[in-house]
């Protein structure tokens, strides 16, 4: 599976990446908000050879995308896609990028590219993301996407051993086809 935009390639997540992305997803204050933080190379290493499915739009997994700068052939990112258990036609999305990238339109490039990807082709009906409220450049991108809060829960999921609360965003293919760019 790989998409490319204008100034981005999206492909697999492969060992060949592992050291980049530990380099920013073992960044703790940056990656404050995510439920996984890596305290090894292999810890990152194990994750993309276990927890990363092989086929793209497989139930009950997680597709991980590599985020690179076709440019430089750089990777700055990943992107993953949780192809829901005992439901083809919702998925969840979510976004990490090195904070040297941050502020420069990549998330969003890449989230609309696989978006798009996800409604036109693939035919899904919704998308969700799951966000802590208190993470507010991720709900700016989500909204310029389209995406409206659905649901807020209070301290619902343990991420670094504290409750937290969740907040959904979710998006319908109707919608994305009227608001896509």
């Amino acid at each position: 599976m790989k998409l490319e935009t204008k100034r981005l390639v999206l492909e697999k997540l492969e060992m060949k990446y592992d050291k980049a992305f530990y380099s920013y997803r073992s960044d703790v204050e940056t990656n404050k908000y995510q439920g996984w933080i890596p305290y090894a190379l292999e810890d990152c290493q194990h994750f993309i050879k276990n927890r990363i499915a092989k086929e793209f739009n497989e139930p009950g997994t997680w597709y991980q995308f590599a985020i690179i700068l076709q440019d430089s052939n750089e990777m700055i990112g990943d992107f993953g896609v949780h192809f829901l258990d005992g439901d083809e036609h919702q998925v969840e999305i979510g976004c990490t990028i090195n904070k040297k990238h941050h502020r420069k339109g990549y998330a969003k490039e890449a989230a609309s590219a696989i978006i798009n990807h996800l409604f036109c082709n693939l035919k899904k009906h919704r998308i969700i993301a799951s966000v802590d409220p208190l993470n507010t450049p991720s709900i700016l991108l989500i909204e310029k996407l389209g995406f409206r809060k659905e649901a807020h829960f209070k301290e619902s999921i343990v991420i670094n051993g504290q409750w937290v609360d969740d907040v959904i965003y979710a998006i319908l293919g109707k919608e994305w086809a009227t608001t896509a760019t």
